[in-house]
């Protein structure tokens, strides 16, 4: 029996297409890899007034919470605290949780608000009274990472955490447009390169979807001590890319206002 012309292309036509597409993929081969789904970072600001308030928090996040959200799948969480808190005027404890779509933010929140062992274990923070609770105010900024580095990284040092500092810088932007502009400058201008060449450890790159200052970047460099990140930054202000970059006349005036905050990592964070 003979196939009819029409069919016969169409099996010739579904032959050659699949073995185009085979080819393609054996081209491709192991080392090509697909870029990495951007993340999602959600950063909960506790100011507290004193230690007692300090220790509490410390105890809730060490024996309860942390436990809870890494039942839950979130196994790189990062406690920080303001550099000599002590003394500091406004004392904060920031943690950062990474998620990998803002549905899975969503049905982790909606989860940790009802988990039992959770309210069991940080007893003394869940059912605290009105006019005795662990902190002064609660905050939360919720984030997408950069195109340019779309995956939390956990720093490598040697020294004790105590030791070590965080850097956390918030760039807000006088317009949407000279924001997207600062992004541009991170992610296709490679500043993120520069901090990466000279040492500069970064945990987080991320743009501020909801907070209260807005429009807004945030990012985060780690170093081994306060001489460290000194040193890191004076190589940064003299780097001949930097200089090269920052000079660009489309790349003007387009960070208003910068907020620099100093940390070092709890000793029960993961980061």
């Amino acid at each position: 029996m003979k196939i009819k012309p029409t069919l016969n292309l169409t099996i010739r036509l579904i032959l050659l297409i699949t073995s185009l597409f085979t080819a393609t993929l054996s081209f491709a081969g192991p080392g090509i890899k697909k870029a990495p789904a951007k993340q999602f970072y959600e950063l909960v600001v506790y100011h507290v007034k004193d230690k007692s308030q300090e220790e509490r928090v410390d105890k809730y996040l060490s024996e309860a919470f942390l436990p809870a959200v890494h039942r839950y799948g979130i196994k790189m969480t990062g406690v920080f605290k303001t550099l000599n808190i002590d003394t500091a005027a406004d004392k904060k404890i920031y943690v950062l949780l990474t998620y990998h779509s803002l549905t899975e933010f969503h049905q982790i929140s909606k989860q940790l608000s009802t988990d039992k062992t959770l309210a069991a274990q940080g007893k003394d923070y869940t059912d605290a009274n009105f006019d005795n609770a662990p902190y002064i105010r609660k905050e939360s900024i919720l984030m997408e990472s950069f195109s340019g580095m779309p995956i939390l990284r956990k720093p490598q040092f040697s020294n004790a955490k105590s030791e070590r500092i965080y850097e956390l810088r918030s760039y807000e932007s006088a317009t949407e447009k000279l924001y997207h502009n600062k992004l541009s400058m991170f992610n296709d201008g490679n500043e993120m390169a520069i901090f990466d060449r000279i040492g500069s450890q970064a945990v987080f790159y991320g743009e501020v979807l909801a907070g209260s200052r807005m429009p807004n970047l945030m990012y985060m460099t780690t170093y081994s001590d306060k001489k460290s990140r000194d040193e890191h930054w004076v190589a940064f202000g003299s780097d001949p890319d930097w200089k090269k970059l920052s000079a660009m006349p489309e790349y003007q005036h387009n960070v208003a206002k910068v907020n620099i905050e100093f940390l070092v990592p709890a000793e029960y964070s993961d980061l």
